[in-house]
């Protein structure tokens, strides 16, 4: 994957097109342009690159047979996100990853992440996300989800759990990640 630079809305409309054309040369250049980002959201999401290339491949196969849907309301770049994170989405239910997910309306949640600056502002990017990779697959599809914008009755439709739960799952995640800060730093 080389990266390529940003396209202007011109560009991009005529990406599309051609794109919608069965253009290979148009194909090629969308895929250069998106997949560095998308396959980050992959990883991020299935916490390993092997599982995110797999996702990154399916999710490309989707945008292509659904391009027609894409009316050029809002960013294209967001519509492919949505395509990605529901790819991800699958990829984990179908490997039933998020069975171990914790079904806990009855249970106290756990504290909320406390301020840590001082260990994040230390640690780097890549060691960030390594952390938000080797989250336990619930903890990590409803962190990722909620960095992503999506709201906790959004989240909990989307994996078939409860609002508290992914309520719960967000701070679990958060009391997972700070421990495992602590723990380096």
């Amino acid at each position: 994957m080389k990266k390529q630079s940003a396209l202007t809305d011109t560009d991009l409309n005529d990406l599309i097109q051609r794109c919608l054309k069965r253009d290979v040369v148009a194909q090629k250049r969308l895929y250069d342009t998106y997949a560095p980002k998308m396959l980050a959201l992959s990883i991020r999401y299935m916490g390993d690159r092997e599982a995110g290339m797999d996702v990154l491949q399916d999710g490309f196969v989707t945008v292509f047979s659904k391009l027609r849907t894409y009316k050029g309301e809002g960013s294209f770049e967001g519509w492919m996100r949505k395509i990605f994170v529901n790819e991800a989405l699958m990829a984990l239910r179908k490997n039933d990853a998020l069975r171990y997910a914790d079904k806990i309306d009855n249970i106290p949640a756990a504290f909320m992440m406390e301020s840590r600056e001082d260990a994040v502002s230390r640690m780097g990017a890549k060691e960030l996300t390594a952390l938000i990779e080797s989250m336990p697959p619930g903890y990590r599809a409803v962190f990722n989800l909620t960095i992503d914008g999506f709201q906790h009755d959004e989240i909990a439709r989307m994996l078939g759990i409860s609002s508290a739960s992914s309520r719960s799952q967000l701070s679990r995640a958060r009391e997972w990640l700070q421990k495992r800060i602590e723990e380096l730093y």
